[in-house]
């Protein structure tokens, strides 16, 4: 399989600095470098607490976005000319077992970052948010059209997160994009940069230790689902496009667009099982799987639909094959063993 990376339109003039908040993250990581590569001045802000200091080449400032004084410092010494919004809490069991922690770090400080942003004269900014603002289908593939009525912690903070910018949008001309993420994976093609979460709760990454014999066996949850082969699908999305897709978001924006607000993901939704026969596939290694009860909250199908990041932004996913992601998730995990800790 080849390592080449696919030929990529610029996604057109940026202007930098950027502040990359959550920049040392596994997404954050891949789009600071993406910005490198194009000649964009970065600096990111990230507390370190889920990010990487080795993921990170670009001058890094550890802060918290809870901490306003180390916002304003930042917004001060940088004169940032825009922002990339990564920083939030991402685990749906753990926003319902503490919803607290969710609303303060992602909802309040995400008021903390604006409130720095007007306070600096910073009007442009790109936030990831997440398919989780949904909730559960009432159709599939789901458009930027889909009620957004979410079912947990974790998606009603993120769906305040975008109100939030609509409602700066209006009152003080900030402009803003919102990126509804389906599921990131995958890893840059040099396997210099990958996924490494503490705990692990991602299907690809978990599939691929098995690989590794870190665990004896992925466990399926439910088998009997209304799908081809009983068992849930969702829309894999290569960490690289949605790197690009960030890019290009902020060059829409800095030639005038106020709001953009879509969908990342391919269009094409794969099984887990799917998943797990591509992982042996790919690694040629054997991958036990085993059949449990099913988890409360878990639709069938989660596919992206609507042609928004198309028609806007010019975007379509260069490696949307799941050979290709797997691929490149694997060979960081053989480059890594213990992730950024190698």
């Amino acid at each position: 399989m080849s390592a080449t990376a696919p030929t990529r339109n610029a996604p057109g003039t940026l202007e930098g600095p950027v502040l990359v908040a959550g920049g040392a993250g596994y997404i954050g990581s891949h789009t600071v470098r993406l910005l490198e590569e194009r000649g964009v001045p970065v600096v990111v802000f990230d507390n370190l607490s889920a990010g990487h200091r080795a993921a990170v080449a670009a001058p890094l400032v550890v802060g918290d976005l809870g901490d306003g004084s180390a916002l304003r410092a930042v917004f001060a010494e940088h004169a940032p000319k825009a922002v990339i919004h990564f920083a939030a809490k991402c685990y749906v069991g753990e926003s319902v077992v503490d919803p607290a922690k969710y609303y303060r770090e992602n909802v309040t400080y995400t008021w903390n970052l604006l409130e720095a942003m007007r306070v600096a004269g910073c009007d442009t900014i790109v936030f990831s948010s997440t398919c989780a603002t949904y909730g559960d289908p009432v159709e599939i593939p789901m458009t930027e059209d889909h009620p957004q009525v979410p079912i947990n912690p974790y998606g009603h903070t993120k769906l305040h997160m975008e109100h939030m910018l609509g409602d700066y949008s209006q009152a003080y001309g900030m402009s803003f994009a919102a990126l509804r993420y389906f599921n990131a994976a995958g890893a840059a093609q040099d396997a210099s940069l990958g996924e490494h979460h503490d705990p692990e709760t991602h299907l690809i990454p978990l599939v691929l230790e098995v690989a590794q014999k870190k665990r004896a066996e992925i466990l399926l949850f439910g088998d009997d689902y209304d799908t081809p082969d009983g068992t849930c699908i969702r829309d894999y999305i290569h960490v690289e496009d949605l790197a690009d897709a960030h890019l290009r978001a902020l060059a829409l924006l800095q030639s005038g667009e106020r709001r953009i607000l879509c969908n990342l993901g391919t269009g094409t939704g794969f099984s887990v099982k799917e998943v797990i026969e591509a992982a042996r596939r790919v690694t040629g290694r054997p991958i036990p799987a085993r059949v449990v009860a099913r988890r409360d909250g878990d639709p069938p199908r989660l596919v992206s639909g609507g042609t928004r990041a198309r028609d806007l932004l010019g975007w379509a996913p260069a490696r949307p094959g799941l050979d290709d992601i797997l691929g490149d998730a694997w060979r960081f995990a053989l480059a890594h063993p213990d992730g950024f800790a190698t």
